[in-house]
């Protein structure tokens, strides 16, 4: 269910079909079509930064926008895309479907909804409306977008898991995994020949002339700005308590709570799968059962503990606690809600079996007091007030930074904000969060043009988002620049020697390798030792594949690994040792893992069908975001 944690993050693409695909973004401009349905510059432009979002929480420091942006990951993204839209639209073509049940397990297999779990094993309802609120759902809409989620995962899982991988295969694929090779290895470390490579004057210069780029200093502007944005006006609001009890007397459904009540049900199980005569004689049950509950209400706890199938709640006597409408499934929540306390129902029928429901006790619809809602209606005021106060604001603000260009001072004695100073360069800072307005593309595009460098204007206002602008002067310009060879000789010195011991050992070490190819001796090798794939303790990477490349026909067989600036190796195989036989756990994780390529490769291919068969149209591949 790791794919419902997305639900709770950011809306998804593929969750509400063909139109909801549409409905989140603008059709602003289209980068592909597919049946005729478009996908706009603004959806790809929203996949491109969620890529970018995910690398700089990966990375870290060493995050590159560079590195990342590139026309390969452009491309993947825009078929990422594309394939979703295509399950989108195939997904309601089948009018493929989840059931109530399902949706229910899923929601509740999510953590920050399984958070919401309380003691007696009820929910949180308050706080459950409240978690989906911040994204922007309510508790329908959330079904329906779960509802569809899964919907959507029936197509690929059934193409996936339909693959089959024959025993035969997985067995040899086992024994290679698991095959081991006896070596012995000869290094020849490039550090033991730095003291016998002597550059000269000339090679060292010819290196910092061919590698510039390795000495560069990247352009860097010293900088100050100004920052106008709705939060730093919001912390200036302070709403009287007339105004908050006033908004509170305007707005009284908005904070009307509704109704609860708290049930206890016999549940009388009955599996989705269930052939008609088990389902009779599941109803007959309950039929028996509710007999019994209205010759005996008062017994009705007791009974649930004899009868009832829901390991839940049994024990308690069928008590589910309090819970809203909405939170258990329909035909369950419609008929509690239209008892009236100590009534007891028919037979309710829903996905989970046949339910006998008694109401103990109601809870009305009310009002939150004033007092417990004060503090959220001073947040929101305070948010309204300083959103109308930005964009009241905002231009005058853009105004006298372009009028007054020469010193961003009267901006910021006339809205009352700091100046505040840092150095920037052309690229993002991987240091600073990713939403820093310091990170912003049109903003540092707007420092490092001419206008800002030479002239030292003002840049103009930037909108950087969220409800923020920035302006920003250049106080000091450094030019992109190539460290002096003088300051760097020293450095350059040591990186022509690394590369000239390198080299040395190298062409010693295939010297080696071509005369222990035809003498077979072992003089100067470590001693035997085992290798595996999956355990090559102190045996570089690139050696384990050649290693493993060598003849097992032929041997001893010599392999030479160039180890780059580490040197080069010599490793002699001796022998191979095939594993004696495949324990079954083994031979099934093998098996799976066919299997998983296999469909994975048939999913593919169905999705290629797909393509072919809905008209798909790429309008060329989107040039590089200015995220």
């Amino acid at each position: 269910m790791m794919f419902l944690l997305v639900i709770l993050i950011v809306p998804g693409l593929g969750f509400v079909g063909v139109q909801g695909f549409r409905n989140f973004f603008d059709d602003s401009a289209n980068v592909a079509s597919v049946a005729g349905h478009p996908i706009t510059r603004a959806e790809y432009d929203a996949a491109m930064r969620e890529q970018f979002d995910r690398a700089r929480q990966v990375l870290g420091a060493s995050f590159d926008v560079k590195a990342i942006d590139t026309p390969e990951t452009r491309r993947a993204i825009l078929d990422g895309l594309v394939q979703q839209l295509l399950l989108a639209k195939t997904t309601e073509d089948l009018h493929l479907s989840a059931s109530d049940q399902a949706v229910l397990r899923a929601e509740q297999s999510i953590p920050a909804i399984a958070a919401l779990r309380k003691a007696d094993g009820t929910y949180d309802v308050d706080q459950y409306k409240q978690l989906l609120a911040m994204q922007g759902m309510t508790p329908k809409s959330f079904d329906e977008r779960v509802r569809y989620q899964l919907a959507s995962q029936q197509l690929p899982e059934g193409i996936q898991t339909s693959a089959f991988a024959p025993k035969a295969l997985a067995q040899q694929l086992a024994s290679l995994s698991e095959q081991s090779r006896e070596v012995q290895g000869l290094a020849l470390h490039a550090a033991d020949y730095a003291d016998k490579v002597h550059p000269t004057d000339a090679q060292i210069k010819q290196y910092y002339d061919a590698h510039h780029d390795a000495f560069a200093v990247p352009e860097s502007a010293t900088i100050e700005y100004l920052t106008l944005s709705a939060g730093t006006l919001a912390q200036r609001v302070q709403p009287s308590d007339a105004e908050l009890k006033k908004y509170y007397d305007d707005h009284a459904a908005k904070f009307k709570i509704s109704g609860e009540v708290r049930a206890s049900h016999i549940l009388i199980a009955v599996a989705a799968n269930a052939s008609k005569a088990d389902r009779g004689k599941a109803r007959q049950k309950a039929e028996s059962v509710l007999a019994q509950v209205n010759a005996h209400p008062d017994q009705f706890a007791k009974l649930a503990r004899q009868n009832s199938d829901d390991p839940g709640s049994k024990d308690k006597g069928g008590d589910l606690g309090f819970f809203g409408p909405g939170m258990m499934v329909k035909p369950f929540s419609d008929a509690a809600f239209k008892l009236k306390k100590d009534q007891i129902s028919g037979i309710v029928q829903s996905d989970f079996g046949y339910h006998i429901i008694k109401v103990t006790d109601i809870k009305p619809e009310r009002i939150k007091p004033f007092d417990e809602v004060k503090a959220a209606i001073a947040t929101e005021l305070k948010t309204e007030k300083a959103a109308n106060a930005y964009a009241e604001q905002a231009g005058a603000f853009t105004n006298t930074v372009y009028e007054q260009a020469s010193s961003l001072k009267p901006a910021a004695d006339k809205f009352k904000l700091p100046i505040q100073t840092a150095t920037v360069t052309r690229g993002p800072n991987p240091t600073l969060p990713s939403a820093s307005p310091l990170n912003n593309a049109k903003l540092l595009a707007a420092v490092f043009a001419d206008d800002s460098t030479r002239a030292k204007h003002n840049t103009q206002a930037i909108d950087v988002g969220n409800d923020t602008l920035v302006s920003a002067r250049v106080v000091d310009y450094k030019p992109a620049s190539v460290q002096p060879f003088d300051a760097v000789a020293a450095q350059v010195r040591q990186k022509v020697i690394a590369q000239l011991s390198a080299d040395k050992a190298r062409k010693e070490g295939e010297a080696k390798l071509a005369e222990v190819q035809q003498s077979k001796s072992t003089a100067g090798f470590s001693s035997t030792t085992k290798v595996s794939r999956a355990g090559a303790q102190g045996v570089p990477p690139q050696a384990v594949a050649a290693i493993f490349k060598a003849d097992p026909q032929k041997l001893p067989a010599y392999v030479g690994v160039d180890l780059g600036n580490d040197g080069y190796a010599i490793y002699r195989v001796n022998a191979v040792d095939m594993p004696a036989s495949i324990d079954a756990q083994r031979l099934s994780g093998a098996q799976w893992q066919i299997a998983q390529v296999l469909g994975d490769a048939e999913w593919s291919a169905y999705v290629d069908a797909l393509r072919a068969r809905s008209r798909v149209k790429l309008y060329g591949t989107p040039a590089a975001t200015n995220d």
